[in-house]
């Protein structure tokens, strides 16, 4: 069993690293060889990367690829992407070409708002509780008056704060439900902050508060946190073409493609085993930006899937149409992202990234992303009702194949040549390597 270790936060990093390799490998020096590689020689870098999170031992590296030839808005964007999946990249840079010659992407942004919610148990008169809230309400707000300073002065801030009833949900269970804009900043922390605010002042302005009986004054605060769940931060990005201007190919026709390709995205709509999977494609390349560009892509995550969910039942998160022989396809979702604060003014890949996409703001980054989205979407839709999934997925891993067995560079062009006319599948590339070995 492996000995349970004190204090480890407080070792060294060459301690740490001595403990886990002892303690899990049976090969421990080949294991501390491995996490020592892939520290930086940049010592300052290193530092860096190190004061980023807890325990670190070594770094951990994805792929920074490009898409290029994104026409959004009608500017030309190269969109980095951190992802591993090669026929991610790949796909979304193909999707911008289909799409640069069809008049490109249009995107917008619908809202900003953001939510923040004080979770309290109240035992009493809910229309006492009620007058007490609005009597204390600008008060409340005014408590987080210097908070809200560097924000305010950005054009955001507290939007509004209601108080909520949620008995039918949940015994004594109310909320303070605060919306917030955060301009140009995620604003966990600033949200946070305010809402701890609000929570104390509220308590102890309840405990003064004549009208309360002596049970009614102790409100119990449970806990004070944003929400992650954004439905009114949207992003909408769509694409329109005439059916003429479709693929049209001996099995399928402009306006069979056409066809098929809605029908596709109405079984996503309706279907959830396939609108999971469905709306996995779109955050392949959701997520890829939002990496790249240092934003928290499992804050993304649970808020785009609790909003294909919004209507009762997990459903696509792109929607598309037929109308007067012109194809119209798009994509909504809820993306809470900042350019500034966090990792966009301390990660060297990071401002890289932001500076490729020429500094956006973060309603232009929304845009972006969605577009990403969306295009990642067309590219995985429109292998599934042509050419298949697998083809071009299984070409695109064939690399990751030929790696993992250690194929020579000559090996790797031969059999590279070989899969150009045939299905790629792990065992036949085994085969092939075992023949040329052979």
């Amino acid at each position: 069993m492996i000995p349970e270790v004190a204090g480890f936060s407080k070792l060294s990093k060459e301690q740490k690293i001595d403990w886990l390799t002892t303690h899990h490998f049976n090969q421990s020096q080949q294991a501390k060889n491995t996490l020592l590689t892939y520290w930086n020689s940049n010592q300052k870098l290193q530092q860096l990367h190190d004061e980023f999170s807890e325990n670190v031992i070594s770094n951990f590296y994805l792929p920074f690829s490009i898409a290029p030839n994104f026409t959004i808005n009608n500017t030309r964007y190269s969109i980095p992407m951190t992802i591993e999946e090669s026929s991610v990249v790949a796909a979304a840079s193909k999707a911008a070409k289909f799409w640069n010659q069809r008049g490109g992407f249009k995107a917008s942004v619908i809202n900003t708002e953001k939510i923040g919610q004080v979770h309290f148990s109240f035992n009493g008169n809910f229309e006492k509780l009620h007058f007490f809230f609005s009597q204390i309400k600008p008060q409340l707000i005014e408590s987080i008056s210097t908070i809200q300073t560097n924000m305010k002065k950005r054009g955001g801030g507290l939007l509004n704060i209601e108080l909520k009833d949620k008995t039918q949900k949940l015994k004594n269970y109310f909320q303070l439900h605060c919306t917030f804009d955060t301009i140009d900043a995620m604003g966990a922390n600033f949200i946070n902050t305010c809402l701890e605010q609000i929570a104390q002042v509220f308590q102890n302005e309840a405990l003064q508060f004549d009208t309360f009986s002596k049970s009614e004054k102790h409100i119990e605060i449970i806990m004070s946190i944003l929400s992650n769940y954004v439905p009114n931060c949207i992003v909408r990005a769509e694409v329109s073409c005439p059916i003429k201007d479709l693929p049209n190919t001996s099995e399928l026709s402009s306006e069979d493609y056409a066809a098929k390709f809605v029908r596709a995205i109405e079984i996503a709509e309706k279907e959830p085993y396939r609108a999971v999977t469905h709306n996995k494609g779109i955050m392949n390349g959701v997520d890829a930006v939002v990496l790249a560009t240092g934003n928290d892509f499992r804050a993304i995550e649970a808020g785009a899937h609790a909003y294909a969910a919004k209507d009762g039942q997990y459903a696509s998160l792109t929607h598309a149409s037929i109308t007067n022989n012109i194809l119209n396809y798009y994509i909504e979702i809820p993306l809470a992202i900042g350019t500034i604060g966090g990792l966009t003014r301390l990660h060297p890949m990071v401002k890289l990234a932001l500076e490729i996409l020429n500094k956006p703001n973060a309603k232009q980054l929304m845009k972006i992303i969605a577009v990403a989205g969306l295009a990642q979407n067309f590219g995985a839709v429109n292998s599934l009702i042509t050419t298949g999934i697998q083809k071009g997925h299984m070409k695109m891993h064939l690399m990751n194949i030929l790696n993992q067995h250690n194929a020579t560079k000559t090996e790797k062009e031969k059999i590279i040549a070989y899969f150009i006319k045939n299905t790629v599948t792990h065992s036949e590339v085994l085969n092939q390597l075992a023949l040329l070995r052979a």
